[in-house]
């Protein structure tokens, strides 16, 4: 009797902490963030969630 092949389901999109999501973003945001992401050897949505989360830390509403 040949054993049966198993295969596990895969994750649904967003389980791994992360979402995905669109936003606009000016074309000269776009070029700086490509020129920091080839000095830095990061790619675009690294560097996006590094910035981010800086923002978000040290953000203050009065």
């Amino acid at each position: 009797m040949k054993e049966k092949l198993i295969i596990n389901k895969k994750s649904l999109k967003g389980e791994d902490g992360y979402k995905t999501f669109s936003i606009r973003i000016k074309d000269e945001t776009v070029a700086n963030l490509d020129k920091l992401a080839t000095e830095t050897n990061r790619s675009r949505n690294e560097l996006i969630n590094i910035l981010l989360d800086y923002a978000i830390e040290n953000s203050e509403v009065k």
